[in-house]
């Protein structure tokens, strides 16, 4: 199993650097998806380019998987099994029952959008992410964050929009800033589903969202 996950991703490691976590999480007892469970178990918390693209743990892709499905419930069930530097999940595309190596979905939180990514699961991170970096990863736009705030993410944090692109915030540094990863798509996700039937223009007035009300101030509140 080792060698097929490191065939896998052979040139996705020389392209990229590992720069937190060792990989070598044991498998839990059931396999969900086995595809995205060999990346896990063998790259399960690593952290890559100072948290450019991270693989999530078991624990990680727990919570992401109920988050992703709340904030995107016309896509059923989720696998995440990677995110990147922007909070974006990647998870396999389960809508097509029976495929052993399923296609690619990234799950956007700051514009509401999901993409379709057409290449299989076990082409995507030495295909996708080592050709088309910056399409999948948005890496020189993280380069750019990276000069105004140097200190890598922590694998629990991502950078966040203040005001989501699909509520009209500008798609610039200025509007970035460090936030909690499920603090940020629980609330993109309940503003997504409470906005997704609004006419194009419509103003919006005050936002209250539930029990995450009291998180609203800390949205983004760890800004570098």
């Amino acid at each position: 199993m080792e060698d097929e996950v490191n065939r896998m991703l052979d040139r996705f490691l020389r392209a990229f650097e590992l720069t937190a976590g060792t990989g070598g999480h044991a498998p839990q007892a059931e396999e969900r998806h086995p595809a995205a469970d060999r990346l896990l178990s063998e790259f399960g918390g690593s952290t890559f380019d100072g948290g450019l693209y991270r693989i999530h743990t078991w624990r990680s892709r727990a919570e992401a998987d109920v988050f992703a499905a709340h904030a995107f419930p016309e896509f059923g069930e989720l696998s995440c099994f990677g995110f990147d530097w922007l909070g974006r999940q990647f998870s396999l595309d389960l809508r097509v029952q029976g495929t052993e190596d399923p296609s690619v979905l990234m799950l956007e939180p700051g514009t509401g959008q999901v993409l379709e990514i057409p290449v299989p699961f076990s082409e995507f991170h030495d295909g996708e992410l080592v050709e088309y970096a910056d399409e999948a990863l948005a890496k020189s736009f993280h380069e750019q964050w990276r000069a105004t705030d140097a200190a890598p993410l922590g694998f629990g944090e991502c950078v966040g929009y203040d005001v989501p692109l699909f509520l009209g915030g500008e798609d610039g540094l200025a509007n970035l800033g460090r936030c909690d990863i499920a603090r940020y798509w629980h609330l993109a996700g309940e503003l997504r589903r409470g906005t997704a039937k609004l006419a194009p223009g419509t103003k919006i007035g005050d936002i209250a969202i539930g029990d995450a009300a009291d998180a609203v101030p800390a949205w983004c509140a760890g800004r570098g």
